[in-house]
């Protein structure tokens, strides 16, 4: 009889779709040299993963990290979708037990869609009340892999949405001056949430700052929702 691993594989092979995949493999950029180089999929939307893995929910943990070694992107997001929803349900212990797999194997958490559907919810929920979670997130932050950069980042999410900025501009400080462009989109789309969801005033004291020196594209996603003449302000550097 098949693990559930490899009936989950099965499930998802019947609905792939070779149209889906070269698409997907052009949108998260998996040709040379680009940042999801090397990356393989099978051409499986989101929806339908997300309704393929609801039988798969309760995967033993083994199986769950094999899963999230799979070459196959589908596959390593429908292992990081069981790991989440089984964190939100588990006791301490087995809560300790998933943000250890997710540490130990961030690097095959390694698009911007794996770690954005999944971080908050385990590394950010993990240590939310941790002695050492800055200390963690900023090791993360100065990790040389853009995919823990980005994770220390959206990390911070699980605290702006309970009002709580500090977190989130620490690290944002840290990341201020990052190469990439995947960082600086992170990076401004999180301080524009900590303006909707903590304080706007927080966000623009933390701007005026920066933004002189911020890259274009992080100022950009920072400042998307305000007033025109605000955003415009910004950009001019008249602020």
């Amino acid at each position: 009889m098949p693990s559930q691993m490899e009936q989950l594989k099965s499930d998802l092979l019947q609905l792939s779709s070779p149209e889906k995949a070269k698409n997907s493999a052009w949108f998260f950029k998996t040709g040379p040299g680009q940042y999801g180089e090397g990356d393989v999929f099978i051409g499986v939307t989101m929806p339908q993963q997300r309704e393929v893995v609801k039988p798969y929910i309760k995967m033993p943990l083994s199986e769950a990290e094999q899963l999230l070694h799979s070459p196959e992107h589908e596959f390593r997001m429908c292992a990081l979708l069981i790991l989440v929803s089984q964190y939100k349900k588990a006791n301490a212990f087995i809560k300790e037990m998933i943000y250890n797999l997710y540490i130990r194997n961030t690097k095959w958490i390694n698009n911007w869609d794996l770690v954005d559907t999944s971080v908050e919810y385990i590394v950010g929920a993990w240590l939310e009340k941790h002695p050492d979670k800055m200390q963690i997130l900023c090791s993360l932050a100065k990790s040389k892999s853009l995919w823990e950069r980005r994770m220390a980042m959206i990390a911070t999410f699980c605290y702006i949405k309970k009002g709580n900025a500090s977190e989130a501009l620490d690290i944002a400080s840290i990341l201020l001056h990052d190469k990439e462009d995947l960082i600086h989109k992170a990076v401004g789309w999180m301080l524009r949430e900590v303006g909707k969801k903590c304080s706007v005033e927080a966000e623009e004291e933390f701007l005026r700052m920066y933004y002189h020196t911020m890259p274009r594209t992080m100022l950009r996603y920072a400042i998307e929702h305000f007033p025109e003449n605000r955003r415009q302000a910004y950009l001019k550097g008249l602020i």
